[in-house]
């Protein structure tokens, strides 16, 4: 419990909810584009399970240009 207490979250609590943002942003953005690099399934493990890497992996290498 003193480990919670000692944790600042003036710091902790941004990252978080710029993590959670792009995170939804870019499953959003899965759903509603037809193609891809790759297939979709990939992606969507790759947003959900790589932290805040894998949105900003998802928008700069698997976006195709239309």
């Amino acid at each position: 419990m003193e480990l919670l207490q000692s944790i600042n979250w003036a710091i902790i609590a941004p990252i978080i909810i710029i993590q959670l943002i792009l995170m939804i942003v870019a499953v959003v953005d899965l759903i509603r584009i037809e193609k891809t690099n790759g297939p979709k399934w990939i992606w969507a493990l790759i947003i959900l399970f790589i932290n805040l890497i894998g949105p900003i992996l998802y928008f700069v290498i698997g976006r195709r240009n239309q």
